[in-house]
């Protein structure tokens, strides 16, 4: 009994640390679960679908179940961040990473493709989103009727369009859409089904929707990715200088604030919001973090041009400033808090910030 307390005790301790606070495939924080075999610490909704994949994880609460010394060695040995490091090396940068309130297609399929199709755990594994040209079937919604009939929908990097066809596919595409205004994201509620997906485009300045699902979730996961890496396809096209993280989205004008008791710059859309878009940690200098002014390539979308980039350890941010006395405020007010060292909290802070992107 006595040797069964340490080890809950020291289960307990090891889900503490910055590495691990997080929940190692979506980021939800106090990981209450684990998985033996991978030796990470998972929630309670992603553990759900480790214990549909027997062959690859065994999970365990680290609070009720009974763990012996070996097991509890092994996940002192791994952890999350260890995981990471060899099942995350190379996620392509379109590819996305479920959050704790994306839908349960999203957190499946992420968890299938690193534990199980091991997907990202070599750099040049054949992934089918990636391909040049992705087709299949799929249920469309009616516009009249509001039946799904399945239609056949072609996705090509060669003209950066998505068409789809009726039953005679002879008669050519019924509709062609331009990657340029092409968005999609999963909609399961309003479309009534677990893998509903909506698409979304314009045509001469009015928004237009596909309301779209595929019965099995690795095919419609597959095609929500493959039409981010088009996007980004077409944004390296169409913005040869500007760099990944620019390519992704036009400069917006957002409202920051700056923690400095906390070491967050946070952003929101306007100054009247009560809760923030996202938010950057700033550590720092010996931890890789950094802060310049800047005049940066491919700032379309943006007039402005008093630029500042802070360096991360995972990433760089690109921002603009309306005047010069702006970017040299912003810069001191960073460099005061990257010059200064990390406290115990911030290291927790750190961590959930870094899950939560």
């Amino acid at each position: 009994m006595a040797n069964r307390e340490k080890n809950k005790k020291t289960l307990l301790e090891l889900a503490k640390l910055s590495q691990n606070c997080c929940c190692a495939d979506c980021g939800a924080t106090d990981p209450d679960w684990a998985s033996c075999t991978l030796g990470i610490f998972v929630c309670l909704n992603c553990s759900g679908t480790h214990r549909n994949l027997p062959s690859v994880s065994r999970i365990k609460s680290i609070r009720l179940d009974f763990w012996d010394d070996e097991l509890v060695q092994f996940m002192k040995s791994n952890g999350n961040r260890a995981a990471k490091n060899f099942y995350e090396k190379f996620v392509p940068v379109f590819y996305y990473q479920p959050q704790p309130d994306d839908c349960e297609v999203l957190r499946e399929q992420w968890i299938r493709a690193k534990y199980e199709r091991m997907e990202f755990a070599e750099k040049n594994r054949d992934r089918p989103y990636t391909a040049d040209v992705y087709e299949g079937m799929l249920w469309k919604k009616g516009k009249d009727n509001g039946q799904f009939l399945e239609r056949k929908f072609v996705l090509s990097v060669h003209d950066f369009t998505l068409k789809y066809y009726k039953e005679d596919e002879s008669k050519g595409p019924k509709a062609t859409i331009s990657v340029k205004d092409l968005n999609a994201t999963f909609q399961p509620e309003k479309i009534g089904h677990a893998h509903g997906l909506q698409i979304t485009y314009c045509v001469e300045n009015h928004t237009r929707n596909l309301f779209v699902y595929h019965k099995n979730g690795q095919e419609i996961v597959n095609w929500f990715n493959a039409i981010r890496a088009i996007r980004l396809a077409y944004l390296k096209t169409a913005f040869p200088t500007a760099s990944n993280e620019e390519q992704r989205e036009p400069f917006k004008k957002r409202w920051f604030i700056l923690d400095s008791l906390d070491r967050k710059l946070l952003y929101f859309k306007t100054q009247l919001d009560a809760i923030e878009l996202g938010v950057v940690f700033i550590g720092p200098e010996n931890h890789g973090y950094s802060v310049r002014e800047c005049v940066p390539k491919g700032t379309r979308g943006n007039k402005w041009k008093c630029g500042v980039i802070v360096e991360t350890p995972d990433r760089q941010f690109v921002f603009m400033c309306e005047q010069e006395r702006d970017q040299r405020e912003w810069v001191e007010a960073l460099k005061t808090i990257i010059s200064k060292p990390m406290m115990p909290q911030d290291y927790t802070t750190e961590a959930n910030i870094r899950r939560r992107r």
